[in-house]
């Protein structure tokens, strides 16, 4: 080709990249014109759903449109994310994903029909869950340094507690087990309920579960707290210190994000995360974020398709190390 015609051909894509511009401000600026629907993987009442009322009444106050949660709980949240990553690329239907999404990612990427960083487009994280260690009285150790010193002394004689296999309860554990190189057996349970029961009772030693669950054990003093998963102290137990005190580099924290169909345009993306961004510096908000158990947290929407890629890496190597299979 002629210099005349490559020049041709660069200014009529320049003129329709330019085009796509406009029209994607554009629609940025008309957005919202329907309903906004947000997914929720998971059950009524829980968590996703009340953060996605939450943020969807923000999103109803500024734009005017409705704004519905739509639970689909299904095979562990699967369902709920095949419809999100399927949906018309137009900010009208959103999802609320959890690191148990993640997980689930991992665990079942040669069935799914989604991948979790190629079909969807970061929005922005909403907050953070921060998980609490704690162990039965009966166990001596009265720090993170002294359960790992007292695991090590006792090879293979200290049980935990989980949810289930390849529940964060459970991979939260492995990883605390493979950074200190103690010797500790997992017990799954049904839930992590029934697991916070034996723990309370003594018939396992330990527990790392979401700091609500096993607040109110520890304020009855049927279980003592060692330390929180984050690497930092929490506002929920500002008195009990990080693990990555101790263990440096361990962190485990669940948390809430919101994300669109890959594709949606960037203009789109960005009014949605400014909102967001807004509610998260409400003090309303924030109030009704802590009152669930969880630190308001925000991000950019690079900065959390950066996270959800590191966090993939984390679990897969803690799905590996531990020899969790998907059920």
């Amino acid at each position: 080709m002629c210099s005349a015609g490559r020049s041709m051909v660069l200014r009529a894509a320049a003129v329709a990249a330019a085009t796509l511009a406009v029209a994607a401000g554009a629609m940025a600026q008309a957005y919202p014109t329907k309903p906004i629907r947000i997914i929720a993987l998971s059950s009524p009442g829980s968590g996703p759903d009340i953060m996605g009322r939450l943020i969807g009444n923000k999103f109803t106050e500024a734009w005017g449109q409705q704004t519905i949660v739509d639970t689909r709980p299904g095979a562990t949240g699967r369902i709920g994310a095949e419809i999100g990553a399927k949906a018309a690329p137009d900010g009208h239907t959103l999802v609320i994903v959890t690191s148990q999404a993640v997980i689930v990612s991992v665990l079942y990427e040669k069935t799914l029909t989604y991948n979790l960083s190629r079909d969807f487009a970061p929005i922005g994280m909403l907050a953070t869950t921060p998980f609490l260690l704690v162990v039965h009285p009966s166990v001596p150790a009265r720090s993170i340094k002294a359960l790992v010193a007292l695991a090590k002394a006792r090879p293979g004689q200290l049980y935990y507690g989980s949810g289930g296999s390849g529940s964060p309860p459970h991979l939260s554990a492995e990883i605390f087990r493979s950074m200190t190189g103690i010797d500790i057996l997992h017990v799954p349970y049904k839930g992590v309920t029934p697991a916070m029961v034996d723990t309370m009772a003594g018939e396992v030693q330990m527990l790392i579960s979401v700091i609500p669950a096993v607040l109110p054990a520890v304020k009855s003093g049927k279980v003592r707290p060692l330390g929180v998963t984050s690497t930092a102290r929490s506002p929920l137990v500002p008195d009990i210190p990080p693990i990555a005190d101790t263990v440096p580099g361990y962190e485990f924290i669940g948390w809430y994000s919101l994300v669109a169909p890959a594709n949606t345009p960037a203009p789109v993306i960005g009014k949605l995360n400014a909102e967001l961004t807004k509610a998260l510096k409400t003090p309303e908000f924030r109030d009704r974020i802590l009152a669930l158990g969880a630190v308001p947290h925000g991000s950019t929407p690079q900065e959390l398709g950066a996270y959800i890629k590191a966090q993939s890496e984390k679990m897969r190597k803690a799905i590996v190390d531990s020899g969790t299979k998907a059920e």
